[in-house]
């Protein structure tokens, strides 16, 4: 009984075999072919618009900039989540013992992230100027 139940992963143990035989033949066969160009320090340097690149390249940005970004992701997902809500709904109104459960279970999620948007702009957290 063992034996045929690991029979089965010889398909899997082949394909991964093979997936990893590829990508390591692809590599060296680049390292192989490929041209060694002569590099230097001007063709080395970052291309901007034709310009010689000045300052540094990594600024650093405000913590507000990721808090921002954070509650944007939030609140996009919360509009992912209401699309298979929004698709099942009408069905859902059709049988009775389903009707106020369903409704309520979107607008307690509204809520909830309501009462998150909330705090969010009682702290400030969409203040760019501080």
């Amino acid at each position: 009984m063992e034996s045929t139940q690991l029979l089965q992963y010889i398909a899997v143990l082949m394909l991964f075999v093979l997936a990893v035989g590829a990508t390591g033949g692809m590599i060296a066969l680049s390292m192989l072919v490929g041209k060694k160009g002569r590099t230097s320090k001007i063709k080395d340097t970052a291309y901007e618009c034709g310009m010689l690149p000045i300052g540094d390249g990594n600024t650093r940005m405000s913590v507000k900039f990721y808090l921002v970004a954070m509650l944007f992701i939030l609140f996009d997902i919360e509009v992912v989540f209401m699309y298979p809500w929004a698709i099942i709904y009408k069905s859902m109104l059709a049988d009775p013992a389903t009707r106020n459960m369903i409704l309520g279970s979107m607008l307690s999620f509204l809520g909830i992230l309501f009462v998150g948007y909330i705090y969010a702009v009682k702290k400030k957290a969409f203040d760019w100027k501080s």
